[in-house]
């Protein structure tokens, strides 16, 4: 995997080197994991393509005295970055460090696996505090694994680049949490980091009330072989879109491999409809850590066809997150929300006409 260097034209043929942002000296002292109060700076200045979303910069939220600034004391997220869901991204990371008692400790790993110049001075200029490295995610690791899906969108290469994680991080990495870009988290995104693994190499929100046989095609079911892989475990659907990893663990067990096993046999025969999820589920349901529920309130975005507005889910929430085709931006472009788009609205950072001309 190609890592990204600042200062080089994507395309250009240059050395590759791995950027870091680290954080600078600021005023700013970090925010209580309970506000809701979102602070706005100064208007950005966009990059000559016109295509790219523009930004509102971001308040520097800041660690308090309690906390440790040692290598320990990181807490490693990893997102994909893509222009389509860029707005998604950057209201997701705002979420995390306005509710984080120590955003300074927050580092970002993004997954591209376009050359799009823009992204890295996006973000930058966004966030200006930001501690965040972006790596290449080469497309032709997954083009002749993947299989047509019931939506297209799942079918790009990016929404498999979680499966090379453990291949793309620093392997002084050894703990990192995946996030999706259509989530917002309300709450001190450390408590998800802490997660007692219990020797497990995932740990995510289990649903097992779910219906786990719709996640494979009557062909998988009826053929004993293939079934079999479920013996033994007491498999449950879980949500791929947050999820905490071992990666050492991840890189010891081969996962990858598995995973990619379960996709050749996809292609020759079709045993699952959705993207990237099913291969996950045959490797590892029934033997994963459950994390509370609380921390991925997930199907906001309706189903994978329409996309129908949904209600909350009863209980406490953490992360909300609009997995299903319908995503709170476009609905907004749109002018048709839901009525639960309006608690990702306050993250959002888009700098609209509208926008504009107020300031």
């Amino acid at each position: 995997m190609d890592q990204i260097c600042d200062g080089w034209p994507f395309g250009a043929v240059a050395p590759l080197f791995l950027f870091s942002l680290a954080s600078c000296s600021s005023s700013c002292s970090a925010p209580s994991s309970t506000s809701t109060a979102i602070r706005v700076a100064t208007v950005i200045h966009r990059p000559s393509r016109t295509y790219l979303p523009a930004f509102r910069e971001a308040s520097a939220f800041r660690n308090g005295d309690a906390c440790g600034s040692q290598e320990g004391d990181k807490i490693h997220i990893a997102m994909t970055l893509d222009i389509n869901y860029l707005r998604g991204t950057m209201a997701a990371v705002f979420s995390m460090l306005q509710h984080s008692t120590c955003p300074d400790n927050l580092s970002f790993h993004f997954l591209v696996a376009h050359s799009e110049p823009h992204l890295y001075s996006s973000i930058k200029s966004t966030f200006p505090f930001l501690n965040f490295k972006i790596y290449r995610f080469d497309s032709r690791r997954v083009r002749g694994k993947i299989s047509k899906s019931i939506r297209q969108a799942l079918d790009q290469p990016l929404n498999y680049a979680r499966i090379y994680l453990a291949d793309v991080i620093p392997r002084g990495v050894r703990r990192v949490i995946y996030l999706d870009s259509d989530l917002v988290v309300v709450d001190d995104i450390a408590q998800l980091w802490d997660v007692d693994l219990e020797e497990k190499v995932l740990a995510a929100p289990e649903y097992c009330l779910a219906n786990f046989t719709k996640y494979f095609t009557e062909s998988f079911w009826s053929d004993p072989e293939l079934a079999k892989v479920f013996e033994g475990r007491n498999p449950c659907y879980f949500n791929t879109g947050v999820m905490v990893i071992d990666v050492d663990k991840w890189r010891i067990g081969g996962y990858t491999q598995k995973v990619e096993e379960w996709m050749n046999v996809q292609k020759r025969k079709r045993i699952y409809n959705l993207g990237s999820l099913p291969p996950f589920l045959l490797v590892l349901a029934g033997n994963i850590k459950p994390v509370d529920h609380r921390w991925n309130q997930h199907g906001l975005g309706g189903d994978n066809i329409e996309g129908k507005c949904r209600d909350l889910h009863p209980g406490p929430i953490s992360l909300l997150h609009w997995s299903g085709k319908g995503k709170p931006w476009l609905r907004s472009e749109a002018r048709r929300p839901c009525a639960i788009d309006h608690l990702w609205a306050p993250y959002d950072l888009y700098r609209s006409s509208r926008h504009s001309l107020e300031e």
